[in-house]
């Protein structure tokens, strides 16, 4: 008998053990290799850590500790929207107005793009804040979201006092260089999509004009759910 033979018998003989050996192995062998890959996880940003010219002064030092501040304003169908109706959840945050002639179109265009991705996700919702609050009352922000296909369950349009909106751009989203009095000849604009977690930090900025950052803003939004809601 040659030992091409003795092996085909060996083979056949213990074919279910060698089959059930070989599964395990693989399995082992998938489990070490996901222990050794580091799960993706989006930085918590600190006022320390962003470009000087976006964070207030008095926050410029600021290493940890920074949230969201608590905030009541009022949304496209009159409802008194605050940080409670953002509890337990992830949002996309940006500051606009119905009349901007330039980047707000843009902006705008990328979250319903944004919006129609989140769509069926319980746990993600949209806050855009006029800057333009005096214009931007309730019926007009109504009359725009009609417009735009805003869907009143996932994106909230909002309009309130202009010192404390300015104030939120400025000091708790970081996403203005000007630090605004909120007087009635004062104007904030820019073009950053603030992402922002269920603990009120936040995780990422993005340039809401520019199509390649809000693909970057959708892949790292499934970063956060894998973090916050893991399947």
């Amino acid at each position: 008998m040659t030992y091409l033979c003795c092996v085909m018998i060996f083979l056949k003989k213990y074919r279910y053990f060698l089959g059930v050996f070989l599964c395990i192995s693989m399995v082992i062998l998938a489990l070490f290799f996901d222990a050794l890959t580091p799960t993706p996880r989006l930085p918590v940003f600190q006022p320390a850590m962003v470009n000087f010219e976006l964070v207030d002064s008095t926050l410029q030092h600021q290493k940890k500790y920074h949230r969201i501040a608590d905030f009541s304003l009022t949304n496209q169908n009159g409802k008194k929207v605050t940080q409670k109706d953002f509890k337990g959840k992830i949002y996309i945050a940006d500051f606009f107005f119905t009349t901007c002639p330039t980047i707000c179109i843009a902006m705008t265009d990328h979250l319903v793009l944004v919006q129609k991705k989140i769509m069926d996700n319980p746990h993600v919702l949209i806050l855009s804040h006029s800057v333009t609050p005096e214009i931007d009352t309730v019926p007009q922000l109504r009359k725009y979201a009609i417009e735009k296909g805003v869907v009143d369950a996932k994106w909230h349009l909002v309009t309130g006092e202009k010192k404390a909106i300015y104030q939120l751009a400025r000091k708790s989203y970081l996403a203005v260089k000007e630090d605004g009095d909120g007087g009635p000849f004062d104007m904030i604009h820019t073009e950053n999509f603030i992402l922002v977690d269920p603990n009120q930090r936040i995780r990422g900025f993005y340039d809401g004009t520019d199509a390649e950052d809000i693909e970057r803003l959708l892949v790292e939004l499934e970063v956060l759910m894998a973090e916050f809601f893991p399947a």
